[in-house]
């Protein structure tokens, strides 16, 4: 019984780290960036952009292949584009959460 109890802890614990790094993001200021290449198939996309500085990462300029959080925000890009983004650190892997047209 005992460790059915830390095991729920954990669970708890766990969800609700998850859920703060989540909201975070949301409030994180978004980087500039431009689009070089879209993998739909593979849920990726290449990005050469500015600096990233948000909770969990801190990035200067460059070029670089990112994870996204949903293909379906891939519909939206295309190569040369100009985008604001926000990307998290997911456990060792740069996911974009969210990615728009800058204006």
């Amino acid at each position: 019984m005992q460790s059915i109890r830390i095991l729920a802890t954990a669970f708890v614990l766990a969800s609700s780290v998850a859920g703060a790094a989540g909201a975070f993001a949301q409030l994180s200021p978004m980087a500039d960036g431009e689009v070089r290449r879209v993998d739909r198939e593979a849920g990726k996309i290449t990005l050469k952009h500015g600096p990233i500085k948000s909770e969990n990462v801190d990035m200067e300029p460059m070029t670089m292949v990112f994870q996204v959080k949903d293909k379906a925000m891939l519909d939206t890009v295309k190569t040369g584009d100009k985008v604001k983004f926000r990307v998290v650190d997911d456990r060792g892997r740069m996911t974009v959460t969210e990615i728009r047209p800058a204006q």
